[in-house]
């Protein structure tokens, strides 16, 4: 039993030696909002979908690290505020749908996220201002 702990405590420490990358590259160029619009996307959107998250404490910690480095790259990849110029103009117009999307099958921001971050919850007022944000955009 002994060992079975000692082997359990030095695998966690083992573990808080690997090294994570939690990096914030330069931003390239930030999607065009209002600042209502922004206020609502960097309170909600950007801390996974942006190139300016807010590292928590626990984002240095394993086995959290793991899942929160893992949850912003794959945030990242899939939808970007500011690198917004990479997207093709048809790519944009997909990524604005999906917002939308998203938003009204209370998708995002994730149940997990909201759990510690519940100032990120969007209220009626602020997806009724997403909606006509991004039908503005579309309507472009």
């Amino acid at each position: 039993m002994i060992r079975w702990i000692g082997a359990a405590i030095a695998t966690a420490l083992a573990m808080q030696l690997y090294p994570m990358p939690r990096t914030n590259p330069p931003i390239e160029t930030e999607i065009p909002a209002p600042d209502a619009v922004r206020e609502v996307l960097n309170r909600s959107c950007y801390d996974c979908h942006s190139n300016e998250t807010n590292w928590p404490w626990y984002a240095h910690v394993a086995p959290f690290k793991f899942f929160v480095v893992h949850h912003v790259e794959e945030a990242r990849r899939h939808m970007n505020f500011t690198t917004w110029n990479a997207f093709s103009a048809k790519k944009r117009a997909k990524r604005l749908r999906e917002i939308m999307e998203e938003i009204d099958e209370a998708e995002m921001p994730l149940p997990s996220y909201l759990r510690l971050h519940p100032d990120a919850k969007l209220s009626a007022k602020d997806k009724d201002l997403l909606r006509v944000w991004s039908e503005g955009l579309l309507a472009r």
